[in-house]
């Protein structure tokens, strides 16, 4: 199941067939290079600079032992405490809740014992060999010194919140991820700088780390452009069928393609719904908070797992990232659940002192069932999705890639295309 080749296959003879990618994340970045390497003639279409959306601000995890969706058995109990509990690790603003009723049917009906299984089968399939192929791409690419091979610390206080996320360690060990459980003494011989509440870890040796997630994407998209790649700035409409392939106006030009994969995150869905595809996507909007100069405090990602909380040392200080907010497009952040953050990182690690903070906040894309959309679209050929990703669009990026170049160009060079 798990690919551990690291390999990144090139390709060619596919000169002729033309392609756009909408969407300049790292989905689609990774998209475009993967086609344009294998010899297509490739147009990325993104309206802001490659890697600036929800990209930007990700925790930088490589986490392929990630197999367990968010809707887990036992989820529906939570509804009452995302409603009422401002400090909820996963909100729902009471006046967001009608919007939101579909898809969290779908969610709660995704928290079934057959559903999570088949869904872990499915996310597991797409994770496998992440981080040999991030290794491999980093090289490829000139910045191998992105990818930060240390493994991931998750933290609990004690047994009782340890057996909480049971299931899901289950579902790790199910598929092959391999963990050691560590006491406090084992913690602090990692990571000295993590404070008194956390008594219990479970370390993942084989996980990774991109310290710059914004400098990886501008890399990918800087050889992609080196190896002839197209990037055209600009508001995508909705394609439309032309000449046999597919038609895209972008800012009232217009452009011909034979194929367009959509990778245009959590703006997917309007973008297909005049086609008739109705994606049952919601954006999860995740915060975090930054510290400046703070980044020594850790030295590799720290999961404080009883609140959903990705500590990670980056290039540029201390990110702190987490919170799954459900609130749509077009609400204004909410500077409370940064605030949160900040409180929670503070009290954990002593090493930020006075460090300067900033927020972010970004809209994740996710299914009910946590597993992506990929492939062509039925009904419509030539037309392409890579959405869905949830927070684990940089783990999946380069199979999602993968699966959707050998399906296009009918190749089979790749198990992750299974």
């Amino acid at each position: 199941m798990r690919d551990t080749t690291g390999t990144y296959s090139a390709g060619g003879g596919h000169s002729g067939m033309r392609v756009a990618v909408i969407g300049a994340g790292i989905v689609g970045a990774v998209t475009a290079y993967t086609l344009c390497r294998r010899g297509a003639q490739v147009t990325l279409i993104d309206r802001d600079e490659p890697g600036s959306g929800c990209s930007y601000g990700n925790s930088g995890a490589i986490s392929p032992g990630s197999v367990a969706p968010l809707a887990m058995p036992g989820i529906l109990k939570s509804v009452p405490g995302m409603l009422l509990d401002p400090e909820s690790p996963l909100r729902l603003p009471l006046s967001y809740l009608p919007r939101a009723l579909p898809w969290l049917a779908r969610f709660v009906a995704a928290s079934r014992a057959s559903a999570v299984a088949d869904a872990a089968r499915r996310l597991a399939a797409l994770h496998a060999g992440a981080v040999e192929r991030h290794l491999a791409l980093a090289r490829e690419i000139g910045v191998p010194e992105l990818v930060l091979q240390r493994g991931h610390l998750h933290l609990y206080p004690d047994e009782a919140a340890l057996a909480k996320d049971a299931g899901g360690w289950r579902l790790r060990e199910q598929y092959g991820y391999r963990f050691e459980k560590l006491d406090r003494e084992g913690i602090l011989a990692l990571e000295p700088g993590v404070g008194p509440r956390y008594r219990i870890g479970l370390f993942l040796a084989d996980h990774a780390t991109v310290l710059n997630p914004l400098r990886y994407v501008q890399a990918v998209v800087r050889a992609y452009r080196a190896r002839g790649g197209a990037l055209l700035r600009g508001h995508a409409g909705t394609p439309q069928r032309a000449d046999g392939g597919w038609s895209l106006t972008v800012d009232g030009a217009r452009h011909d393609f034979q194929h367009v994969v959509v990778a245009a995150g959590a703006w997917t869905p309007p973008l297909l719904r005049p086609l008739g595809v109705r994606l049952q996507l919601e954006s999860q909007r995740g915060y975090h908070v930054q510290f400046q100069g703070a980044s020594p405090t850790i030295s590799r990602t720290v999961v404080l797992a009883d609140r959903k909380i990705f500590v990670t040392p980056m290039e540029e200080g201390l990110r702190v990232g987490g919170t799954v907010e459900i609130a749509g497009l077009s609400r204004a952040p909410d500077p409370r659940r940064g605030q949160v953050l900040e409180r929670i990182a503070r009290e954990t690690f002593a090493g930020i002192g006075q460090a300067p903070s900033t927020q972010w906040m970004g809209h994740r894309p996710c299914m009910p069932d946590s597993v992506p959309v990929i492939g062509e679209v039925p009904g419509q050929p030539g037309l392409w999705l890579a959405a869905g990703h949830g927070h684990l669009g940089l783990t999946d990026s380069v199979n999602t890639a993968v699966r959707i170049a050998d399906a296009m160009l009918g190749e089979t060079r790749s198990s992750a295309a299974a």
